[in-house]
This record gives structure tokens, C-alpha cells and sequence, in this order.
């Protein structure tokens, strides 16, 4: 792309992640010439207190447009398969959320932090990883680069935001309503079932509860949510090699996404060593003192564009065997910053 001064940016869509583009645009000071705000129907919106002017989406939308963020509304009826192509076509780089294209041969998929060179060789669309990916990949990459990774074993405890705003007002609404008709002893006693419709997200209760699925279940019971952290965990690395099996679970946390990670290397490395490796990593935040009642937790992360690290320890039973604890902002660094992140790199901005 060539250099500009100003940059025409359009992101594509209003809901949690698209808000939280317009926001980390400006936070990190983007160089914006012209901004247009698109969705499937025109209005008025506010984020932080300042105002955007939301336009009817049309192929029309991306002329003079160079980058293209789409917030990530997947399927066949989705925008940016949809309009995607008209966005190339019109002199655009599509950097997309959603699932549509990820796994596409000529798609790069991208965390600038572990493989930022791979966005140069696009075809018009780069694609961001799914959110539990990109912070497990973030914090792997420097253990995978130094020593190798024969096997990971994840189980992601994965917040209500993940699912959009309905999901957040689900959770919310739950908590209140039985908050409001019990108290502690009786709920234990007697468990109070909230009503859950077919308009909600979450096909059951998700207050007070955990729900072992996210996504349909695909081949061997895994659930497509499980099989994107394989595939695009081995499309990021280049290394198909890799044993990776996940169990993907939405627990009743409003944001941040929190991962379990279980690692056998290649060669051996100490806790020592990795905390020493990640800390001087960009975009990681080693916090790793349990004795002291330090790690770190989704709420402190929530609203941060790092991913932290912590409970890093060696599995006494494995020689090469060591766990790891990733929490993240799963609308930030999961889906909005990193989108925005890839743009910054194509630009050459730091």
C-alpha cells in the first residue's frame, strides 16, 4: 500500500466489536482522513460521547476507501461476503472478524505480533483470527519460536461478550431477575431457573451457570468453536504438526476471555525462562506471583489491549510439560485492536 498521510477508513458494522473499532481508531490515534460508519440501516450513534453518522451499506460505500474494517457478521447473508469483494474491487484492504474467510487459502491470517509479515502477501482481505485464538497464539508464539511446541490442550472460560450485545443483556437480565426473587440459601437449596427464549443467544441459562458449548457440534463432538483454535492455531504457525485439542466453555463473566493452557515442548525450558521470554514480549504482560494472590483475572483486563500471562508452572509428571493462564479483552485485542493493529502495520505505523 502506499504511504499516505490520512487514511479512508469504513468500518463495517455497529454492535460490540464494530463500537469498539471507532473507539481503539481513535485511542490509538489513527491517521483518518475520511471515516464512514456503514451498517444495514442509516441512523445516529454514539460512542464515548462522540457522535457517528451510520450510512446504509452499499457496494457505492468503499469508493476511495483504503481499509476496510468489517466487525465480523458471518454467513452466507453476512456483510463482508456480501460487500467484501465490491471493497477490493473499489481499491480497499478488507480486514474481516468474522469466520468467512479465514480459513481461505489466500487469505493471511493475522496477529501482527507473531506472524505481522504474512499480512503482505493479501489479495485484497486479510482475516483476524477468532478471539480465544488470538490470544493463545500471542502468548504461545515466543515458546513456539524458541523451543517448539509438540502439543496443546486448551479450555477457555469465555465471557458473555463474545456472543454480541444480546448475550451481554441475556446475563445481565438473568443475574437481576434472580437476584431480585431469591436469596443465596434458597437459590442453593432450590435453584431458581430463568425462562429462556428462542430470541436469547444462549440456548440455556448462562447466570450463575457454565455452558460447555459455544457453536455447533462438529466432527468427534467438538464444537466449531473447538476446531477453529486448531485450524487457524496451525494456519498462524505454519505448522500443521501441532496436536491441539480445546474445549471451548461460556461462563458468566460480562468481558474477557480467560484460557488454560496446557504446553509439551520440543526442548526443554524452565517457568524462569518463559516468564523472562514473555515479559519481554510486545504486547504481553507477564503477571505471575499466586502466592501473593497475583495472576491475572478478566476483570483488571477488560478495556487493555494486552494479553497477560500468568500461573506459568512445569508439569511435575512431564518433562516438557508446562501450564500457562492467558486472559484478554476478547472485544479488544480479540477482535477490534488486532483489526486495527494489522492496518497500523500495513502503514508502518508502531
Amino acid at each position: 500500500m502506499k504511504k499516505k498521510q490520512k487514511y479512508n477508513v469504513a468500518v463495517v458494522g455497529v454492535g460490540a466489536v464494530g463500537s469498539q473499532m471507532l473507539r481503539v481508531l481513535k485511542q490509538h490515534k489513527f491517521p483518518v482522513g475520511t471515516l464512514r460508519v456503514l451498517a444495514r440501516s442509516a441512523r445516529k450513534i454514539k460512542v464515548d460521547n462522540c457522535s457517528y453518522d451510520v450510512e446504509k451499506i452499499s457496494a457505492d460505500s468503499f469508493s476511495d476507501i483504503d481499509f476496510a474494517l468489517f466487525a465480523g457478521t458471518e454467513g452466507a447473508k453476512g456483510a463482508a461476503v456480501t460487500f467484501a469483494p465490491d471493497a477490493v474491487k473499489r481499491g480497499a484492504v478488507v480486514i474481516d472478524n468474522g469466520a468467512d474467510f479465514r480459513m481461505k487459502k489466500n487469505v493471511p491470517l493475522i496477529v501482527p505480533e507473531v506472524n505481522g509479515k504474512d499480512a503482505k502477501n493479501h489479495k485484497g482481505i486479510i482475516a483476524n483470527p477468532n478471539c480465544s485464538t488470538i490470544q493463545m497464539v500471542a502468548a504461545l508464539a515466543p515458546i513456539y519460536k524458541k523451543v517448539g511446541i509438540n502439543r496443546i490442550i486448551v479450555s477457555t472460560y469465555q465471557a458473555a461478550s463474545g456472543a454480541g450485545r444480546s448475550a451481554l443483556k441475556q446475563l445481565w437480565d438473568e443475574s437481576g431477575y434472580m437476584y431480585e426473587n431469591s436469596d443465596v440459601v434458597s437459590a442453593v437449596d432450590n435453584p431458581m431457573q430463568c425462562k429462556v427464549t428462542k430470541d436469547q443467544s444462549f440456548p440455556h441459562q448462562i447466570a450463575f451457570n457454565v455452558l460447555a458449548q459455544i457453536g455447533g457440534f462438529a466432527d468427534h463432538d467438538y464444537t466449531s468453536e473447538e476446531w477453529k483454535m486448531v485450524h487457524e492455531t496451525h494456519k498462524i504457525f505454519k505448522d500443521k504438526k501441532i496436536k491441539v485439542s480445546a474445549t471451548c466453555v461460556r461462563v458468566p463473566v460480562l468481558n474477557s476471555h480467560s484460557e488454560s493452557v496446557y504446553i509439551e515442548t520440543k526442548k526443554t525450558i524452565t517457568p524462569a525462562d518463559v516468564k523472562k521470554l514473555l515479559s519481554k514480549t510486545k504486547g504481553l504482560v507477564v503477571i505471575d506471583d499466586p502466592k501473593k494472590g497475583k495472576y491475572p483475572m478478566p476483570g483488571p483486563s477488560s478495556s487493555n489491549d494486552e494479553v497477560f500471562v500468568g500461573r506459568i508452572r512445569k508439569d511435575p509428571y512431564v518433562k516438557n510439560g508446562l501450564w500457562l493462564w492467558i486472559v484478554s479483552d476478547n472485544l479488544r485485542k480479540g477482535a477490534a485492536t488486532n483489526a486495527v493493529q494489522i492496518a497500523e502495520y500495513l502503514i508502518g505505523k508502531k
